[in-house]
């Protein structure tokens, strides 16, 4: 029965369903996980790197060699295949078909700009979100276009609400999250967050849960950088404007030591490999 429905977008089947919207879905089910937490002082997100090799020139792929950092350094550093800094206030982890998500980044990175040279003010977290939504569902209801491959997390701060989590998925739908995850092995990564999540959790403690999900969800038996990426929103101490850090290989693998989950002991090995980017042209890549 589906055959005769999943050509087109437009097309409802006799279910009421949009078959080609779950297959967008499904590609994502297919990606590397990502998943964040949501703490009174900020916000932790952890992502898992599925283009990984000692081939790669981390020269020419996003962020380069010297991937990662701290409020501006952020922008210059850039992230990997997974993360990705939107705006000062907001931050992205992404699964999916890459080529996908290089073009919606482009666009919010693009909304985030125009609303910052009109208003003077960073846009709240839910109003560059909402926009994103709103081209992501014009893609599922207008002829000869198809669904985004892409699901996303966005973690930001804005004077309205605080400290904000939301995801969104290929139909345009999103919602706001404590703690959530996208990606392969979603559902058992949401179930250890449902039972190890509390209400008042500090950051430090959002980060370790952060992380010793994944090392029960992801398939390596071993955490490192070059299968990482990390990064948290935090306010800054002295003018508490929103600060975010994309965690640095060294970095990274200097917190996994700490919690005794992994990292390497040279800092070479985690700044060798793993920021894939755009995996090698290949556009239906999934991250």
């Amino acid at each position: 029965m589906a055959r005769r429905y999943d050509s087109r977008t437009t097309i409802f089947s006799p279910e009421g369903r949009l078959f080609q919207v779950e297959y967008a879905m499904e590609a994502i089910s297919h990606a590397g996980t990502v998943l964040a937490v949501l703490s009174k002082e900020g916000i932790a997100m952890a992502a898992e790197k599925k283009v990984t090799g000692k081939l790669l020139d981390l020269s020419l792929a996003p962020g380069g060699e010297g991937m990662g950092g701290e409020g501006t350094e952020a922008w210059m550093g850039g992230g990997g295949e997974k993360i990705f800094l939107l705006n000062n206030n907001i931050l992205a982890g992404l699964a999916g078909i890459t080529s996908d998500a290089n073009s919606l980044v482009n666009f919010a990175r693009n909304s985030a700009q125009k609303h910052l040279f009109t208003y003077d003010e960073d846009i709240p977290v839910e109003m560059l979100v909402q926009r994103l939504c709103d081209m992501k569902q014009g893609y599922t209801q207008f002829g000869g276009l198809r669904p985004f491959g892409v699901a996303l997390l966005y973690m930001g701060w804005d004077p309205l609400y605080g400290f904000q989590l939301y995801q969104s998925d290929p139909s345009g739908n999103y919602s706001g999250w404590k703690a959530t995850c996208i990606g392969s092995n979603h559902s058992s990564a949401t179930s250890l967050l449902k039972q190890d999540y509390k209400e008042d959790l500090t950051l430090e403690e959002a980060k370790s849960l952060c992380l010793k999900v994944m090392s029960k969800t992801m398939d390596s038996t071993k955490l490192s950088s070059e299968k990482l990426e990390f990064a948290t929103m935090t306010l800054h101490p002295t003018n508490k404007q929103p600060l975010s850090k994309i965690y640095k290989p060294s970095e990274l693998d200097g917190l996994l030591r700490d919690l005794e989950l992994g990292g390497t002991e040279e800092d070479a090995v985690g700044a060798m490999e793993g920021t894939g980017g755009g995996g090698g042209g290949n556009v239906a890549i999934s991250t």
